[in-house]
């Protein structure tokens, strides 16, 4: 019999689900329930049943699972950021690790080896980018933090725990430059005011830091001061940059950045790649797991000295470049104008003369390299979270490589990827899950594939 709105039931929360709530079983119907760990018997208030299953919150822990530790985070639940900051993360990975193998097989249909979950090298303080909303609070003084789940309501916090230190204090000092040099903070609902985010930026290994100011105009009163004390007190910072969004959007940045200080980028690298980095830059937020992840790729791919790489979805290059000394000849080709003249740059720089970027979509340049007749012996396939299209592994499979490694930052549409390029004519072989986003939900994996026997 299905439960009912306001129900109380009682469960062993027995897994977790891809989004990071626990799930226990009411006569066989799933409940989910945020902010539990597998192994809690819990009362759980209905809160919103459906026929197949339903959503349910904590009344009250009856016992706690072994896996559940304090919250170190004073704004853990209204945030919402981490859904795993309960759990040991010795269970953590253990759970991401069973939500993979759970995915391929109900999604893929594959029996498929699944390697140990590479854990990240950092739990906490690996983010090298934040973004902070402003807003002015009740007081009238700005007021930074994070939005709630599903809203534009401002969880006010100035010290993530996923961030280095260094980028918390910087946020918060400019926060407080903003009240003392009268600067205001955007308001929402009026579409008045200026500063809407603080969004910062950190190499890794360089230690430069950008500020990036968000402002609902194309000036900023009092930029100098605002500069030369930031600058003064936080000497790592390399860039600040104006980033001008007049619209009424959700989305964080505009198109157009205005330097105040530096020329707008600071310097990195990633897995001995040199990179530049702007505010409009896509690039992996936790760079010693992404340098652990982009090393096993390169195993995976096994490339030989006369072998042609194809990096698709290739971004700044970073993969296909970490690996092109492995090979004879790399091609990319990322849909992002801005991302391939970086990969151009990040390859002269590199002295490489065997790579070459092209800027068109993945699934179109796929299709025509192979009517030119391109034959990559390993392709590198790095898809967004919607995953790949069928255009591309249509042109994938058209091209016939020895190899296929995939990396996804969605296990559900690797999953499905999966079982498509194996309709085409490619083997998976293993899946190796990988931990990013420590103290969340997310979690990567790569996937490698051969291909069948007699099919080139």
């Amino acid at each position: 019999m299905p439960v009912k709105k306001n129900q109380i039931l009682e469960l062993e929360i027995e897994s977790l689900s891809s989004d990071g709530s626990g799930v226990g079983r009411w006569d066989g119907q799933a409940i989910f329930v945020p902010m539990t760990a597998p192994g809690d018997r819990v009362r759980v208030r209905v809160v919103r049943p459906l026929k197949q299953y339903a959503f349910g919150i904590v009344e009250e822990i009856l016992s706690p699972s072994p896996a559940r530790i304090p919250v170190d985070c004073a704004v853990y639940r209204p945030c919402g950021g981490c859904q795993l900051r309960h759990i040991r993360y010795a269970d953590e990975l253990a759970a991401k690790q069973r939500m993979v193998e759970e995915t391929f097989r109900r999604l893929g249909g594959l029996e498929l080896p699944v390697r140990p979950i590479l854990p990240s090298p950092l739990e906490n303080e690996y983010r090298n980018k934040v973004q902070f909303p402003v807003q002015a609070g009740p007081d009238g003084k700005a007021q930074i933090g994070f939005f709630a789940p599903r809203s534009h309501r401002l969880v006010p916090c100035d010290s993530c725990r996923l961030q280095p230190q260094e980028l918390n204090d910087i946020a918060r000092r400019c926060a407080a430059l903003l009240d003392e040099l009268g600067i205001p903070c955007y308001d929402e609902a009026s579409h008045t005011g200026l500063v809407r985010h603080l969004y910062l930026r950190r190499g890794w290994h360089s230690g430069e830091v950008l500020l990036c100011i968000v402002v609902n105009g194309r000036r900023l009163p009092g930029w100098q001061a605002l500069c030369r004390t930031l600058r003064a007190e936080f000497p790592a910072i390399a860039s600040i940059v104006l980033n001008v969004n007049t619209r009424r959007t959700n989305v964080i940045t505009g198109r157009e950045c205005i330097p105040l200080v530096g020329d707008g980028f600071i310097r990195d690298t990633m897995c001995g790649v040199p990179v530049r980095l702007g505010p409009l830059s896509f690039y992996q937020v936790n760079t010693p797991a992404a340098e652990q992840l982009y090393r096993a790729a390169r195993e995976a791919a096994a490339l030989q000295p006369g072998d042609t790489l194809l990096d698709l979805y290739c971004g700044m290059g970073t993969i296909g470049l970490s690996m092109a000394s492995d090979c004879s000849a790399l091609v990319g080709v990322e849909v992002v104008e801005e991302a391939v003249e970086s990969a151009r740059r990040n390859a002269a720089e590199m002295g490489l003369h065997n790579a070459r970027f092209l800027c068109a979509d993945a699934g179109q340049a796929a299709s025509q390299l192979a009517q030119e007749g391109l034959r990559p012996d390993v392709i590198v396939l790095d898809p967004p979270r919607k995953g790949c299209d069928e255009a591309t592994l249509d042109a994938v499979a058209q091209m016939s490589p020895r190899r296929v490694v995939m990396i996804s930052c969605n296990p559900a549409t690797a999953a499905r990827d999966t079982k498509l390029l194996a309709e085409r004519g490619f083997v998976p072989r293993w899946v190796q899950p990988a931990d990013l986003f420590p103290r969340t939900r997310h979690c990567e994996a790569i996937v490698l594939f051969d291909r069948a026997a007699g099919s080139r």
